[in-house]
Formats: C-alpha cells, structure tokens, sequence
C-alpha cells in the first residue's frame, strides 16, 4: 500500500510542473502495457487547476492511451518471450494472461473494451491481443471505445465538480485502494461468467 501511495504522490506532483501535459500523455502510454498507477490520478490533478481544461486532458489522455495499447500489443506480438517473465512477476499473473486469450476466442471487441473503461488490467488486454494476434483494428477501436468513455466521464466530472472529488479521493485513498482491488477482482470473475 505504501508503495502504490508513494507512486500516487509521485504522479500527483507532475501537476504542479509545467510539464503537467506531457507528463499525463507519457503516463498514460506507459498505463496501457506496464505502469501500474492509472493516467485518471494526474488527469483529475490537472484538471482541478484548470477546470475548463478537463476535456483536452481526456484527449492527452485517450491519445496517450491507445499509442500505449500499440505499444502493448507490439511487445505481445514481437519482444513476448523477451518479456514474460517481467511481466508475470510483476505486471500481471499468468493466470490472468491467458485467461484474456480464452475470452478473446468469444469477443475480443468486448474484452477490450470493458478492460479500457473499468479496472480490469487494461493493459494485460493490450499486451495478450498482441501475442493472441487479435485484429489490431479491433484493439484501436474497442480501446477508443473504452479509454474515450472512461477519460471523458472524469472530465465531465472535474468540469462540473472540480477540487471537491480530489479532495475526496485523497482523503479517501487507501479505502479506494481496496475497493479498486475488489472490482478488478469482480470485473474478471464478471468476464468469466458473462463470456
């Protein structure tokens, strides 16, 4: 907990730079195939200081987003046996892993989608559609789906909102924490009934 606390404060301080932007687009890449703290953290920082800015951070958002899913998909396909062993020890299980490739044979569309909107690891979704070979238009289309849904909600909440929901999270965040953990937990088992 105090790890994930420390990247929170981390991610959290780039808003107070001017490379406040720039720092959300990286992060956000970086979330769709490794990072671990979700790009909605600097995106609502940003967006608390300048509320009316919200809706172009969700684009440096979504844009950020779905290069990573490329980037994700690209070491599924290619650098896979270079990297598998990073990535189950410290990114995602292997359980999981190959769980998205069963459900990929059902609908890959849906996977991806409901992984870029809700807690279920995005980025397990991207890197496995890669190694799996689903469509990459697929990919592209389902993560703008999703990622768009998701960054644009918490922009309309920060413009409408603002310093109040960040308050919130902060005095708040380890209790989200575990609930965030309790839904990813809840968004796979959900996946394997659904589909």
């Amino acid at each position: 907990m105090k790890i994930i606390r420390r990247l929170y404060d981390w991610v959290l301080s780039w808003a107070e730079t001017r490379f406040g932007t720039p720092a959300l687009g990286v992060m956000s890449f970086c979330e769709s195939s490794f990072f671990p703290i979700p790009p909605d953290v600097l995106q609502i920082a940003l967006s608390v200081s300048k509320p009316l800015r919200s809706f172009w951070y969700a684009t440096v958002s979504l844009i950020g987003s779905v290069l990573g899913a490329l980037l994700g998909y690209l070491i599924g396909y290619v650098f896979w046996e270079l990297t598998k062993d990073f990535f189950f020890n410290y990114v995602f299980s292997e359980e999981i892993f190959n769980k998205v490739g069963e459900l990929y044979a059902e609908n890959a569309f849906l996977v991806i989608f409901t992984a870029a909107f809700t807690p279920i690891p995005y980025k397990a979704c991207t890197v496995a559609a890669g190694f799996w070979e689903i469509s990459l238009l697929t990919l592209i289309l389902a993560s703008i789906a999703g990622r768009g849904l998701r960054f644009y909600s918490v922009a309309a909440l920060m413009y409408f909102f603002g310093p109040t929901v960040k308050i919130w999270i902060d005095r708040h965040f380890n209790w989200m924490t575990i609930i965030f953990t309790i839904l990813v937990i809840v968004g796979v088992v959900m996946l394997k009934v659904v589909l």
